[in-house]
């Protein structure tokens, strides 16, 4: 089954950059066990939440706002698409993340196939 996992990091968290995470030997290890384990199938890192822009539509208005959902305590800083057996395996995998491991969230979704 696939499954997207979003890492999410807290609101006024640290925000590293691809830099500081390819020296973090918490993530570079991790990393490296699960691509070579051939169950990530994409995924990316992306920008810091204070470029995001939220886009929601009133009757024929479209109302933009800078950032993540304003009521969040966590936004999404990153996802990646795995392949695996089962629920419990994509939830181990999540339970080893980093992000999970310092603080923040991985939230695992099946992907409708």
């Amino acid at each position: 089954m696939k499954y997207v996992m979003f890492i999410c990091t807290p609101v006024g968290g640290e925000e590293l950059s691809p830099e500081e995470i390819a020296d973090d030997p918490c993530f570079t290890s991790y990393i490296d066990e699960v691509r070579t384990s051939g169950v990530v199938k994409g995924g990316a890192r992306l920008r810091p939440a204070t470029d995001a822009t939220t886009v929601r539509v009133q009757g024929d208005e479209v109302l933009l706002s800078d950032g993540p959902f304003v009521e969040s305590k966590e936004y999404v800083a990153g996802f990646d698409i795995i392949e695996v057996a089962d629920l419990d395996e994509a939830i181990a995998l999540a339970s080893r993340h980093p992000a999970a491991l310092g603080g923040g969230s991985v939230e695992v979704r099946p992907v409708w196939e």
